[in-house]
């Protein structure tokens, strides 16, 4: 499979520095000349951003949960094509998973799949000797966990630093650096902004990763980590392809005059407010993918068939999503057409009348609001309704970062459910809105389904009954220009734009009529969607096990446990 040079950068617990040590790492070897390649452990979009700006390629997510342990070294392999040296950022603590499934969720686990070298990022600025005990702790937890060196973070003197190297020497354990308490600065653009510093390619994010280098180059042997990392045994098995997953899939339906299907997916110059394999799926499955950007283009691309919004758009920038009113409207009416709409995380909040008081796109018959409390955790979802995203009955594994809060939670003919939850999302016509996020490389299928419904030939479906679009359609712009503005394409997402010749998806069952609504309460007449649940539980719920994280929870890899963030009903 690939024989590319790895490691793996993990910590005891977050908070350790491993983040601003692995982007400075990869940002210290492309300086160098070398061709790197950046992943993180996890589904957070964010630090796989920064890694793939210090990299110089995308960086991507390796989540056994989402994609399946058995796609993580594929996608590895795919991911680390041609590179001289590959980085992989750990999430929490090494052997801490959100779920409780360490052997195979872990950064442990992952680093056993990848047979990966660890380099163990250790704060010691409150620890002597005592950081040998710590480190032998843990390589001896794990008797197949190949600990490669360890990089002391926050020295506080030269005195310190050799008491720190010695006491590691008596047990065998490499010091590959020191890193003094000032070497590495808080210079990443706060986590609020998500990932629209890199898409946006701004000098902030620019000049931190650059800084991150020169720290790391300064302070770390890169020599004695580089020989570790092409230490690192051949993977065996096959490279993960976007055009294999679709090898036995039928054909599309013909489109009149053969133009390949346009899917515009959110996101900036520079990045998809998604996973990189999304877009790469979509091509491979016929479609000609483009980007738009929903902070800058007042128009969706030419010729849109289908629009994409990933879950990585954050909720942070919901002023500059209702200041754009050209493309509001112009999604309203794309939506309205019956031309396939699906959104994910704060894509939601985007389609929805209105978020945090500020107008939205108008799609939706709801509105959502800001909560102090995070929701945070995976969700083994089922289909409350047959979509471009699954069949009817279909279960697959999603996840939750959210703090804005959807009311209604769900529309007549939900998009999900879940155990010990009420139904979520929103299905109509052809949107498919929820707040659970997935990666298409562990359901490729959503590719093939999505490039099916936005053939032109496609009976357009009238899911859910009652409209989902607000009473107050979207404001058409102040200068009285049509809805629908079409431009050129916004520029291509990264992945190919040219499909591979290989057999895609059946329209059959791509857009079938859902089950009834969910019983329930409803709204007064007029509404567009019944509501079904109260206003009242716009609140979050009552502590327990089911509920949202307390406020400040970080994602995963940014100071949450395993025992932290629990699931809440949502």
């Amino acid at each position: 499979m690939t024989a590319v040079p790895r490691v793996v950068v993990s910590a005891p617990s977050s908070g350790h520095g491993k983040t601003a040590v692995a982007v400075g790492l990869l940002a210290a070897c492309a300086a160098r000349g070398l061709t790197a390649a950046g992943f993180k452990v996890g589904p957070d979009y964010t630090d796989a951003g920064y890694l793939g700006l210090a990299a110089g390629r995308v960086g991507r997510n390796l989540d056994p949960r989402l994609v399946g342990p058995q796609r993580v070294a594929p996608l590895f392999a795919h991911g680390s094509t041609g590179a001289d040296i590959a980085v992989v950022e750990g999430t929490m603590g090494l052997f801490d998973s959100l779920a409780g499934r360490a052997e195979s969720d872990s950064t442990a686990g992952v680093a056993s799949v990848l047979r990966a070298p660890v380099v163990l990022v250790v704060d010691v600025a409150a620890m002597g000797q005592s950081v040998a005990a710590l480190v032998h702790g843990f390589r001896a937890y794990d008797e197949l966990l190949w600990l490669g060196g360890v990089i002391l973070n926050r020295v506080a003197s030269d005195r310190h630093e050799q008491l720190l190297r010695d006491a590691l020497e008596d047990i065998g354990v490499p010091v590959f650096g020191a890193l003094r308490r000032r070497d590495l600065p808080a210079v990443l653009p706060s986590r609020q902004h998500g990932v629209v510093p890199i898409a946006h390619r701004t000098v902030e994010a620019l000049r931190a990763v650059r800084r991150l280098g020169e720290a790391i180059a300064g302070a770390v042997d890169l020599d004695r980590l580089l020989a570790v990392a092409r230490s690192a045994p051949r993977l065996s098995g096959e490279a993960w392809s976007a055009t294999a997953s679709f090898a036995d899939a039928p054909p599309l339906p013909a489109n009149p005059g053969g133009r390949r299907p346009v899917v515009a997916v959110a996101g900036g110059s520079a990045l998809s407010y998604g996973y990189a394999e999304t877009a790469e799926l979509l091509a491979a499955a016929g479609a000609t993918v483009v980007a738009v950007d929903p902070l800058v283009d007042e128009a969706l691309p030419a010729g849109t068939d289908a629009l994409v919004i990933g879950g990585a758009l954050p909720e942070t920038c919901a002023e500059e999503l209702s200041a754009n009113r050209r493309l509001c409207a112009a999604v309203a009416e794309l939506a309205r057409s019956g031309r396939p709409v699906l959104a994910e995380g704060a894509g939601l909040l985007w389609l929805a009348r209105e978020f945090d008081g500020r107008p939205m796109c108008g799609v939706l018959d709801a509105t959502g609001v800001s909560m102090d409390q995070i929701v945070v955790g995976y969700r083994e979802a089922t289909a409350r309704a047959s979509t471009a995203v699954a069949p009817l009955g279909a279960r697959l594994t999603g996840y939750k970062h959210h703090r804005g809060v959807v009311n209604p939670r769900a529309g007549q003919a939900p998009a999900w459910t879940w155990a010990a939850g009420a139904p979520e999302g929103f299905v109509w016509r052809r949107v498919h809105a929820s707040q659970l996020t997935l990666h298409w490389a562990g359901n490729p299928e959503i590719a093939h389904r999505l490039v099916a419904a936005s053939t032109p030939t496609s009976p357009v479906p009238t899911q859910g009954g009652a409209p989902a679009l607000a009473p107050t359609p979207a404001p058409a712009p102040a200068n009285g220009a049509p809805a629908l503005v079409k431009s050129g394409p916004a520029g291509a997402v990264p992945g190919p734009a040219v499909p591979v010749s290989g057999p895609a998806v059946p329209v059959s069952g791509a857009v079938a009529p859902g089950p009834a609504p969910v019983s329930g309460p409803t709204a007064a007449p007029g509404a567009g969607y019944p509501a079904d649940e109260p206003t009242a539980d716009i609140r979050p719920p009552a502590a327990g096990p089911d509920t949202p994280a307390a406020t400040g929870t970080p994602a995963p890899g940014k100071g949450a446990s395993p025992a932290g963030p629990a699931e809440e009903r949502a």
